[in-house]
């Protein structure tokens, strides 16, 4: 208490720095530049995406097709999409995550020209397959650049962008099908197909105004450029150099080198990651690759391409006849999951992952619940029973919208910042084809579902495999908000018990904390 006094009268008490929050750093505007237009090229998947669902109604009317070969039209681009994401990976480490980014906006371009002008199935396949390329692309390398151009207290919102624009793509498919279903059956879908083209070349010459990522610049040996990148984007000179030690410490270059160029010895073909990633991985990456696939397969595994791309055989099961009706429904799908997707991306650096992961998935296991309840009803029914018509609307409607303020952007956000550097590219790279092969599988089946188990049956099933989901997501994935990329690797190794190892790790920076406090007290 003496002591207590003696400080009073001594002066005005100066604050102590352990009680000091720091303050808020405000968003990096040119980082946020940078996210927006790397991010852009998600369009080019949304847009394939909402635009085939309704395409799809006229093509049928120009091209015949039996409900096989429709599900294979429909799906078939997320399985060629594993070619384009299988080569981004080393394509990225090539020739850098701008130009790959540029390479898929003009594999999609040659692409959506060959769809608006096929002639027959076959055709159509062909720029299926071409498009499909520039979408693996595109879905794998905007995440990534961005995650490594963020800075670690807007990454979530940064990270998320991909997902806005892949649900702004569908909304501009989905306006895009309502527009030209005016004009003559065999003209407009070669409309609806073909504009998909256009927004591809803006993307491209956009994305060459972008820097570099400064990962891919330190790992070039270009140390000079990284900082420079670093300093533009980081919320502080401090941050970027400590970002840029974290990155240098990851590649190998020693800390207290500050020349602008050095030699890195060269890693040709990736050789040694597969290996470090498959064969001989560290408990730490075998949980993250666990986590990166399990969150890559489950968001896909249920269902929401089936009700993406389903939605006017969906609405038509509901009662809805009339194709511009569902078109006009579909739409409505469009404008929710573009909404909630605005609000999550607000929402993560804010909330975190993990409580905005499991309230989402909770959500949508209630909405399939609904929406399966509402079909059987209807279609056991011998005339129309408008509550539960409202019911199926109303529970697609709630499901795409709790799907994108979680489970839609979490994934790509909680996949691209989870991987090691060495390991990012590849790792993202098998996420990414997992959550192909699995949206190719479900878009592929619907209709046989449908048909098997009834369509109210099929979402009964994906109620069941999202339950599974909310489990895994519950006791595998850790949080990781606010941590750097290079630190990122500490949360993982511990798998079930990784709530141990927080609490140890936090009690640990507790002491540390407790100590300096103790310190400025004296």
């Amino acid at each position: 208490m003496a002591d207590g006094k003696h400080v009073a009268s001594s002066g005005p008490v100066q604050p102590i720095p352990a009680f000091d929050p720091p303050a808020k750093p405000k968003r990096n505007k040119y980082a946020l530049a940078c996210s927006f237009l790397a991010s852009m090229t998600s369009i080019l998947l949304g847009y394939d995406i909402g635009v085939m669902s309704g395409a799809i109604l006229y093509i049928r009317k120009t091209i015949s097709m039996t409900d096989v070969q429709k599900e294979v039209i429909m799906g078939i681009l997320n399985l060629y999409s594993l070619l384009g994401s299988a080569a981004a990976g080393r394509t990225s480490d090539w020739i850098g995550r701008r130009y790959t980014i540029v390479f898929a906006g003009a594999i999609f371009f040659a692409g959506a020209l060959l769809m608006g002008f096929a002639t027959n199935y076959a055709f159509l396949m062909a720029g299926r397959f071409v498009a499909g390329i520039g979408v693996g692309y595109a879905l794998m390398i905007a995440p990534v650049y961005t995650a490594e151009v963020a800075p670690a207290s807007s990454r979530g919102f940064l990270t998320s962008f991909p997902e806005v624009f892949i649900n702004f793509g569908i909304l501009l498919g989905y306006v895009s099908n309502y527009g030209f279903s005016k004009l003559p059956t065999n003209i407009g879908w070669r409309f609806m197909l073909g504009v998909g083209a256009i927004p591809s070349v803006f993307i491209a010459l956009a994305v060459l105004a972008m820097p570099e990522s400064p990962r891919w610049l330190v790992m070039q040996g270009r140390l000079g450029d990284a900082k420079r990148v670093l300093d533009k984007t980081s919320d502080s000179l401090e941050e970027s150099k400590l970002r840029l030690a974290d990155i240098k410490q990851a590649a190998g270059i020693p800390e207290n080198c500050e020349d602008d160029i050095v030699a890195v010895p060269k890693r040709h073909h990736g050789e040694g990651v597969w290996r470090d990633l498959f064969l001989r991985p560290t408990p730490a990456v075998r949980h993250i690759l666990i986590c990166g696939v399990g969150i890559h397969f489950f968001q896909q595994a249920s269902g929401i391409d089936s009700v993406v791309l389903y939605s006017p055989d969906i609405f038509e099961r509901a009662g809805i006849k009339k194709d511009t009706d569902k078109l006009l429904a579909t739409m409505a799908v469009g404008f929710t999951k573009t909404l909630f997707i605005l609000v999550a991306t607000f929402m993560l650096d804010k909330v975190g992952r993990r409580p905005l992961l499991l309230t989402s998935v909770a959500g949508m296991i209630l909405s399939l619940v609904g929406l399966g309840t509402g079909l059987t009803i209807i279609s056991n029914s011998d005339h129309k029973l408008i509550w539960a018509v409202a019911l199926s609307i109303g529970s697609v409607l709630s499901y795409v919208a709790l799907f994108s303020i979680g489970m839609g952007p979490i994934t790509w956000v909680y996949s691209s910042e989870i991987f090691p550097l060495r390991l990012r590219a590849q790792g993202c790279s098998t996420a990414v084809a997992v959550n192909r092969v699995t949206s190719g599988v479900i878009s592929m089946t619907f209709l046989s579902l449908s048909r098997a188990v009834t369509t109210g049956g099929a979402f009964f099933l994906y109620a069941g495999i999202a339950c599974i989901a909310w489990v895994f997501f519950y006791t595998l994935l850790p949080e990781t908000r606010g941590k750097t990329l290079e630190e990122m690797e500490s949360s993982f190794g511990t798998f079930f018990r990784w709530r141990r190892t927080a609490a140890a790790s936090k009690g640990n920076k507790g002491v540390g904390n407790g100590q300096v406090e103790m310190g400025n007290t004296h």
